[in-house]
């Protein structure tokens, strides 16, 4: 099985979720389920089988941080945060080890992901040795987070703005990319506003307990 790092991208402005109302200094520290948001996406993430795992911050750097207290993930910088997803993707594989096969790149603002989806992602990834991506399908949807190959490294470095990995999945040759179809609506979930905070908290107040 291939050596495969996970990438927590963590370094946002939360522009729109405090635009709508949002309180906090970033929707990443705000509660879900008694828990800071971004701290579900790293506890999935430390859960895989994926090591490292690397959190980007930018805006808001400490109270992130300390959102992610007691974990242990590798915290990367990304002092030009302000300048677009495309900074935070670049910083978080530059602090990789040189020898992980690829990464798993998380958004710090979904907290549906589970161990077992990154899990899957990545043994899907290791039966093509090929592969440049993998990626969740959901209701014929592609989805977060996505395995980058380190092949793809050096296109990342390249990128732009707002730009994350999309580009590079286009332009891949199809029979490249691994399509994984999860039954699971956490792949496509995000929080971008306070209402979407509260309808993901009243979902799993009607979750049956484990």
């Amino acid at each position: 099985m291939p050596d495969i790092a996970a990438v927590i991208l963590a370094a946002g402005r939360s522009l729109r979720f405090r635009a709508e109302g949002g309180r906090e200094i970033s929707k990443l520290v705000a509660s879900l389920d008694g828990k800071p948001l971004v701290r579900h996406a790293a506890e999935a993430a430390l859960a895989s089988r994926a090591r490292p795992v690397v959190a980007v911050t930018g805006h808001a750097r400490e109270a992130v941080e300390a959102a992610l207290a007691g974990l242990p993930v590798v915290f990367a910088d990304n002092a030009g945060f302000a300048a677009g997803l495309a900074s935070s993707l670049k910083v978080g594989v530059a602090a990789l080890p040189s020898g992980v096969a690829g990464a798993l790149i998380l958004l710090g603002d979904m907290p549906g992901i589970e161990a077992a989806i990154l899990d899957r992602l990545i043994g899907a990834f290791a039966l093509q040795p090929d592969a440049l991506a993998a990626i969740p399908i959901r209701a014929g949807r592609r989805g977060n987070p996505v395995l980058l190959s380190q092949a793809l490294f050096s296109a990342v470095a390249r990128l732009d703005g707002d730009e994350g990995a999309r580009r590079l999945l286009v332009e891949a040759a199809p029979g490249r990319v691994v399509e994984v179809d999860i039954e699971s609506d956490g792949v496509t979930l995000d929080i971008d506003t306070p209402a979407d905070l509260a309808t993901a908290q009243d979902a799993q107040g009607r979750q049956p307990p484990h």
